[in-house]
């Protein structure tokens, strides 16, 4: 296999090089269907964020507030500030997690 000739070479090269560039055009190609699963999807997101959302205020006023009292009114504040945080959580999902989750994808894939 060592002895190839500078054509064998050349071959195996533009074969290579075919390969890889195919293997970035599907990982593109994935991106851009995360891309539109997001956008088609975005009401399903916006539950997910939302679930998201609670289960982690539940477990910082758990963590961190021992009082009963001071536990109602964080209740309180999480829930005045879960609009802003839609907003928030929903601009980066849709700007990160495509990205994100094509990169991770990738990472599964490759060996």
């Amino acid at each position: 296999m060592a002895n190839l000739t500078p054509a064998q070479k050349w071959v195996q090269l533009q074969e290579s090089l075919e390969e890889e560039r195919m293997k970035e055009e599907r990982m593109q190609d994935v991106l851009l269907l995360l891309e539109h699963l997001v956008e088609r999807e975005e009401a399903t997101v916006k539950i997910i964020l939302d679930c998201l959302y609670d289960v982690g205020s539940a477990n910082l006023r758990n963590k961190w507030i021992r009082s009963r009292s001071l536990n109602g009114l964080t209740k309180a504040i999480a829930k005045r500030s879960k609009p802003v945080f839609r907003l928030v959580a929903m601009r980066w999902f849709k700007k990160n997690a495509p990205q994100l989750i094509t990169n991770w994808l990738q990472g599964k894939v490759s060996f």
